[in-house]
């Protein structure tokens, strides 16, 4: 099996008498979007910006491309997209990507990319005149422009209208095709499930839960059947047949919800006991748990 891009072993991070980071593990694969979620203040900027080298690990190891992620051979080889954006204020925004751009070897054709993204119509606009869509995408510009063999992203769609959400999606897509490694955090479970192939979800500076955007959604074995049919059906008799780990309900006249396990032989086990009860069914819906509704279970539904 190849390295891992991003290695995290036993990492401890502290502000004064705050852990934000409590023993983190946490790797990354090579060639894969990786997607780190967690609620605010779970530590997941400390661990990306000690990924990125902003700060010095504290306690525990962090390799990046097998290296340490301080190392200056490795500035060439990394893309950062910073929430806070990383260009200067009084620069324009094409002058600020081909001045990043002529810092790398191989870049990326600066022009390609500003059509790519959108920014054609604002290039001569200095930045801090720029929209919050525009200077995200253009921090992801920035990000990109060096053909970078690791990519962080924090937040990258934030801001963004739903066509420069989906052109940015593509472009992450297109790079994982080409081989290079993205580690993004977002508050947007729908980007999570759609862009990425594994899910770190942290909290209290841990990782408490891990796998594919699948994975993650059926582990709980939890899930919502919901059923149309005449009103006043005997639902105790209905939990009865399904066993005690389930639960039937009926929400308005007609509307039935059964919540448990479901899986085939559950199914079987409903539409049997209609038929015994000689009940016609007019609909039934399978609704398998979200990945929001498996981060809330996980990390709670209070505010932080």
């Amino acid at each position: 099996m190849p390295a891992p891009a991003v290695e995290i072993r036993d990492l401890v991070m502290r502000y004064r008498e705050r852990t934000a980071v409590d023993g983190l593990d946490l790797d990354v694969e090579a060639g894969s979007v990786t997607a780190i979620l967690g609620p605010n203040g779970a530590g997941k900027t400390t661990t990306i910006e000690t990924c990125e080298g902003f700060r010095a690990v504290q306690e525990g190891t962090v390799r990046v491309l097998g290296r340490d992620p301080r190392d200056p051979e490795l500035r060439p080889r990394i893309g950062v997209m910073l929430q806070s954006g990383g260009a200067w204020s009084g620069s324009r925004a094409d002058e600020m990507l081909r001045h990043i751009a002529a810092l790398h070897a191989h870049p990326l054709d600066v022009d390609a990319l500003i059509e790519r993204l959108g920014l054609g119509s604002c290039g001569r606009t200095p930045y801090r005149r720029l929209s919050g869509g525009q200077q995200q995408r253009l921090s992801l510009a920035m990000a990109i422009v060096g053909r970078p063999e690791l990519l962080f992203l924090d937040e990258p769609t934030a801001g963004l209208d739903p066509q420069a959400r989906r052109a940015a999606w593509d472009l992450i897509d297109e790079l994982r095709d080409h081989g290079v490694t993205t580690v993004l955090t977002t508050h947007f479970m729908d980007e999570a499930e759609q862009l990425s192939d594994t899910i770190h979800i942290i909290d209290s500076g841990r990782v408490i839960a891990s796998g594919t955007p699948d994975e993650l959604t059926r582990e709980s074995a939890r899930g919502t059947l919901r059923i149309t049919a005449e009103p006043g059906l005997d639902v105790v008799s209905l939990m009865h047949a399904l066993g005690y780990e389930t639960k039937a309900e009926e929400r308005t006249d007609g509307s039935y919800i059964v919540s448990g396990d479901i899986d085939p032989a559950l199914l079987s086990a409903v539409t049997a006991w209609c038929a015994d009860q000689d009940v016609l069914v007019e609909s039934i819906l399978v609704e398998q748990q979200t990945l929001e509704d498996r981060f809330l279970d996980l990390t709670g539904r209070s505010l932080r």
